[in-house]
């Protein structure tokens, strides 16, 4: 059912249990296999919990983490309630503590980063943007100090290498003087820090300003909007 996209593995057991999966017509339970040539069909129940669901775009500012709380940093989601969300914001979503219960972020950014950070209830939506196969882009505006010496644009855009794993090809180039714009299709571990450490070069400040077709636009740092219905990754 997650391969499929139709949810995520917890809310595929979830589904199973009340009963609100079908295999052919037939109801499953779990432990059930399926064919690639079997038809999976979800209950209405389901997908009006699935409806229900919200995702939340939050500009983060530097010194918030993205997930847990660590070593006295406030996670990102605290920002999350009624007294910061944008005036831009243009669903006609009421806020709702209900609106915070299962929320998680799908994906991080460094303590030290700002942007765009999603935080869903929606399994399809965090396996679309951190599932081991998606292929969803990310762009960064990069400030940094140094020089690069010839070739190096072409090895940050294909060629390098973190912990023994070639990385995917992105896409990289100069904004201007001092700021480079990445376009990655994965997120390792301060990956881009890491990057421009292996050709020579010290971020001095990262941004994320885009995820698949979301941007960040105009929601201010520090707050949050829900992701419209019109909008997709």
């Amino acid at each position: 059912m997650a391969e499929r996209g139709l949810c995520s593995r917890r809310e595929a057991d979830s589904y199973i249990e009340r009963g609100w999966v079908k295999l052919d017509g037939e109801t499953v339970k779990l432990g059930d296999r399926a064919l690639p040539s079997q038809t999976i069909t979800l209950d209405r129940s389901a997908t009006e919990r699935q409806t229900a669901q919200v995702t939340i775009l939050v500009h983060k500012p530097m010194g918030y983490v993205s997930a847990q709380a660590e070593d006295g940093y406030t996670p990102a989601i605290a920002l999350i309630g009624p007294g910061a969300r944008s005036a831009t914001d243009r669903s006609p979503l009421r806020f709702s503590r209900e609106h915070l219960r299962g929320l998680a972020a799908a994906g991080r950014l460094d303590i030290d980063s700002t942007g765009l950070l999603v935080f869903t209830q929606d399994g399809r939506v965090a396996r679309q943007l951190i599932g081991e196969d998606s292929a969803v882009e990310k762009e960064y505006l990069v400030r940094v100090e140094g020089k690069l010496s010839p070739g190096a644009l072409e090895l940050l855009n294909e060629g390098l290498t973190l912990d023994g794993k070639r990385l995917k090809r992105a896409q990289v180039r100069w904004q201007n003087d001092d700021q480079l714009q990445f376009i990655l299709r994965e997120g390792r571990k301060r990956q881009i820090r890491r990057m421009c450490e292996l050709v020579g070069l010290r971020v001095v400040g990262l941004k994320r300003v885009r995820i698949g077709s979301v941007r960040l636009g105009d929601l201010p740092v520090g707050q949050w909007r829900y992701l419209r219905e019109d909008e997709r990754f």
